[in-house]
């Protein structure tokens, strides 16, 4: 078993405080990754309710806010679900995924993790007027 340290950044040069999550796996497609970020993501939103939603990509019904996503109205964000926006948003290049220095192209790409690896989820800025 092994820790993998997730991390969020902006192209605008944001960067979050990582986190760690075991994973037993020393290799994992990048899908079933994101898969595991996103479910542990939402169980600790659930077991905290905090105001603000700190997760990969927007929840359906919630607003931007500092540091996060808003729900206007406090409910149960659905793991399944908020695990189909996170893939949608892979493939419309929403993020890009980087593995220690190398950028996984693909949702079934296997990837190696080994001991304390750092995943970068790097959310793409839209430019304004672009």
């Amino acid at each position: 078993m092994g820790m993998v340290t997730f991390v969020d950044e902006t192209t605008a040069g944001g960067r979050g405080d990582g986190w760690a999550l075991d994973i037993a796996e020393e290799r994992l497609a990048l899908r079933k990754l994101i898969r595991r970020r996103v479910f542990q993501e939402v169980a600790e939103y659930h077991a905290k309710r905090p105001e603000v939603f700190q997760g990969l990509v927007q929840p359906e019904g919630a607003e931007r806010a500092l540091n996060g996503y808003a729900l206007r109205t406090p409910r149960r964000i659905d793991p399944e679900r908020q695990t189909e926006l996170a893939l949608k948003a892979f493939e419309r290049n929403g993020f890009l995924v980087l593995v220690g220095d190398r950028q996984v192209v693909g949702l079934d790409e296997e990837i190696v993790l080994p001991l304390g690896v750092e995943v970068t989820f790097l959310k793409l800025v839209a430019l304004v007027g672009g």
